[in-house]
């Protein structure tokens, strides 16, 4: 007897009909697209211009890239010493805030604390405050933390930002009948959260990280007011050192600012996965 092998029959797949309404939201997507894309795309142009070009004609498409304008600005900014101390100021502020992002938003998810709306609505509200830069300096003076790598991490961590809505958004998706078999088997508070809560809620912790990190990376307020040692500085303070008396290189500038900003574009397109679900899964909860 010989075995017959059936084939898989291929099912063609039905193209939708274009619409007014398929073709309005592609075209708002290109638009979209072309407001992000070409913020990017002149700061690239300009980084490749020599100075005479760049001021002959700023808005021309480069014909001559200046390679070199990288190195240059990369030697200048001194961004060799200051990319360790970023690496580091992200890596731990993202990860501390991430951590207390959860701590607050699990229990108000839960509702295990009284009065959860109004948490929410607190958490809200702190979107919309303004940087306390003053009480933030006189602490961190009072306390000895004055420009001190660990003072810095802990301001930065502090600010979770919009990370406690969008956790507590969706922890309220994870079944509320695991909190009921963990605690019927005696499993702790802590272990809990560490052991159920982070797995199942990776989606949506990898997004507030990605939110703190970028918030981290690029800020230049705080690093210049609570850091006076150059030495501690992070690499978004490099950019300082293409500011002239009176008037600026602008090439050298963009070259620096796209080496700033490339670590953050290469995590988001390995990372965009994670944030998009996140998000999505916060919405449904």
């Amino acid at each position: 007897m010989t075995a017959l092998h059936a084939r898989p029959v291929r099912v063609p797949r039905r193209r939708r009909p274009l619409t007014v309404g398929r073709v309005a939201s592609y075209a708002m997507l290109v638009l979209v697209a072309i407001c992000y894309l070409f913020p990017l795309a002149f700061l690239l142009n300009t980084s490749l211009k020599s100075g005479g070009a760049f001021f002959a004609d700023p808005g021309a498409v480069v014909t001559d890239p200046q390679w070199g304008n990288f190195a240059d600005a990369w030697v200048q900014g001194n961004f060799g010493a200051y990319l360790a101390n970023s690496v580091l100021y992200t890596v731990a502020s993202a990860t501390i805030g991430t951590a207390v992002a959860l701590v607050l938003a699990y229990p108000v998810a839960r509702s295990y604390v009284r009065h959860p709306r109004l948490w929410n609505l607190l958490f809200v509200l702190l979107l919309f405050l303004p940087n306390a830069l003053i009480t933030q300096f006189q602490l961190l003076l009072r306390l000895g933390l004055y420009n001190t790598q660990i003072g810095y991490i802990a301001i930065m961590a502090a600010g979770v930002g919009i990370g406690p809505i969008l956790l507590a958004g969706y922890i309220k998706s994870i079944p509320f009948e695991l909190d009921e078999a963990a605690a019927v088997d005696g499993c702790g508070y802590g272990r809990y959260l560490v052991t159920f809560v982070i797995p199942m809620a990776r989606p949506a912790l990898a997004t507030v990280f990605i939110l703190q990190a970028i918030g981290v990376w690029n800020d230049i307020i705080l690093a210049t007011i609570l850091l006076s040692d150059p030495a501690k500085s992070p690499i978004s303070l490099g950019l300082y050192a293409f500011k002239g008396t009176y008037t600026n290189n602008w090439p050298l500038l963009a070259a620096a600012t796209m080496i700033v900003a490339a670590p953050l574009l290469a995590a988001y397109v390995f990372l965009q996965r994670y944030l998009v679900g996140g998000v999505v899964g916060s919405v449904k909860g």
